[in-house]
């Protein structure tokens, strides 16, 4: 399974206009300071917002373009947001089975698959656990396993270790990366964090004002930033 997009869109006074392609197995991090368009991606890919033109397409399925726009609900995907989202009145199983569910499988196959993804991310025994007694590792893993547990065709990530502290922020990045790579298909990682790029992508599209500025691999954007901006990132990155 891949992801090509042609993503064109205007609002208000700003316009997006960037070319993204993932293929099975790899992770690409979409790199940009805030306000560049990167929350726009992630809601034209989402499906929340429409295309003025251009086109979504993963595998050989057609999810936007000029004729088409299929809703979110329906396009297969898998979204780890930035603060996770969990059900608060829920378990941490009932979470995870929540996507199965909603994809139509019994309550008994969406457990039964959630169990399975929950002992896969190392969770099992926070089964029974409600989300304000997580830490934030371990909720960043339920909100994981949710997203995976609806068996996704592209795996999208906003942010997705915004709501830790530094310290738990460092413990986290390696499993997340990790976990992504161990399921296979194709992820895309929205941030402004080089550290999140540098622990979880094998590519980079850096964004600024709409538009790609460069597209590299991660050794690539660190021997050669194109951008002051990217410059300082790698710099500030370096330091640390």
């Amino acid at each position: 399974m891949s992801i090509a997009a042609r993503l064109q869109a205007t609002r208000g006074a700003f316009t997006l206009d960037l070319d993204l392609a993932v293929s099975a197995g790899r992770t690409l991090a979409l790199l940009g300071p805030n306000g560049a368009g990167k929350s726009t991606v992630l809601a034209l890919l989402a499906g929340t917002l429409h295309l003025d033109s251009g086109s979504i397409v993963v595998g050989n399925r057609v999810l936007d373009d000029e004729s088409t726009h299929v809703e979110m609900e329906d396009r297969r995907l898998g979204v780890v947001f930035q603060d996770y989202l969990l059900f608060p009145h829920l378990t941490v199983l009932e979470n995870v089975a929540f996507a199965p569910r909603a994809a139509g499988k019994s309550r008994a196959a969406g457990r039964a698959l959630a169990l399975a993804w929950l002992d896969r991310l190392g969770i099992a025994d926070l089964a029974s656990a409600r989300p304000p007694q997580l830490s934030g590792g371990q909720a960043q893993r339920v909100a994981l396993g949710r997203a995976l547990a609806s068996d996704p065709d592209l795996l999208l990530l906003d942010e997705p270790l915004a709501a830790l502290d530094v310290e738990g922020r460092e413990d986290v990045r390696g499993e997340l990366g990790r976990h992504i790579r161990e399921w296979g298909g194709p992820t895309i990682v929205v941030t402004h964090s080089f550290d999140d790029v540098a622990a979880l992508a094998d590519d980079v599209v850096v964004i600024e004002h709409g538009r790609a500025t460069q597209r590299a691999t991660v050794r690539e954007l660190v021997q050669a930033p194109a951008t002051s901006y990217i410059a300082r990132l790698v710099a500030s990155w370096s330091d640390d």
